[in-house]
């Protein structure tokens, strides 16, 4: 006991307290996910955020503190959205006799998803960087923070609608697609990738290599797109 006592007590002051949360986390959560067989309920993303809340509640951690070591994971996110590239690339050619359908297909799925937000967030009388930061929420969690700095918003609470969004298409998408009988995989994966970014694509990545394809190129079209034209849609609405 007194040895685990001294080994907290030097991980508590150090960056090394986040890195190994995380990674123990993850590990225990990934393990219980393929326990219950992938079953969408055990999401990893979902059960770290929650077990790790607990422990910086438990332990009376401050964020900054966690971050510290955590910061050494959260660089990872980057090379992890451009791996989803690869089942991508194995089907180029099937992709590029797709390509203005799928480019169409992005932008009327992503201007749906930002404007049904922004819609929703103006009923319920939100402040307007709320809801300038609820725009983005289908954009990958780096990208929505980097639009919403550019249009008013606040980075830090897009990237926390971002999550949110993925958890929750990751959680609930299965049920949605076999409710309204859309059984191709193509369909299923571009979906998914169009309105949860990098968790939904993901998501689909573990369920069927097709769908996590087509996951994958509608999260790179999201993010071209909603990078280029969310900026200029709001300069334009703000006169």
């Amino acid at each position: 006991m007194a040895d685990f006592v001294q080994l907290w007590v030097y991980l508590s002051t150090t960056p090394l307290f986040g890195l190994t949360a995380t990674l123990v986390t993850y590990l225990l959560v990934q393990a219980g996910h393929e326990r219950v067989g992938r079953a969408a309920w055990a999401n990893p993303v979902l059960w770290s955020v929650v077990v790790i809340g607990c422990v910086l509640l438990a332990t009376k951690t401050p964020y900054p503190t966690y971050f510290a070591g955590a910061q050494f994971v959260h660089v990872l996110l980057g090379p992890a959205v451009v791996a989803l590239g690869w089942p991508l690339w194995l089907r180029r050619h099937e992709m590029r006799r797709r390509g203005v359908a799928l480019v169409i297909a992005a932008l009327a799925g992503g201007s749906a998803a930002a404007a049904s937000a922004v819609a929703m967030g103006l009923a319920f009388g939100m402040p307007a960087d709320v809801v300038r930061s609820l725009a983005p929420k289908s954009v990958t969690a780096p990208v929505a923070m980097g639009i919403a700095e550019q249009i008013g918003g606040v980075p830090a609470l897009a990237a926390v609608f971002a999550v949110l969004t993925g958890m929750a298409g990751a959680l609930s998408a299965r049920w949605l697609f076999n409710a309204l009988g859309f059984t191709d995989w193509a369909v299923r994966g571009f979906a998914l990738g169009t309105t949860s970014h990098g968790i939904g694509a993901a998501r689909a990545l573990q369920v069927n290599d097709e769908a996590g394809a087509y996951a994958g190129i509608a999260l790179g079209l999201q993010v071209v797109l909603a990078a280029l034209l969310m900026p200029l849609v709001f300069r334009l609405i703000a006169g």
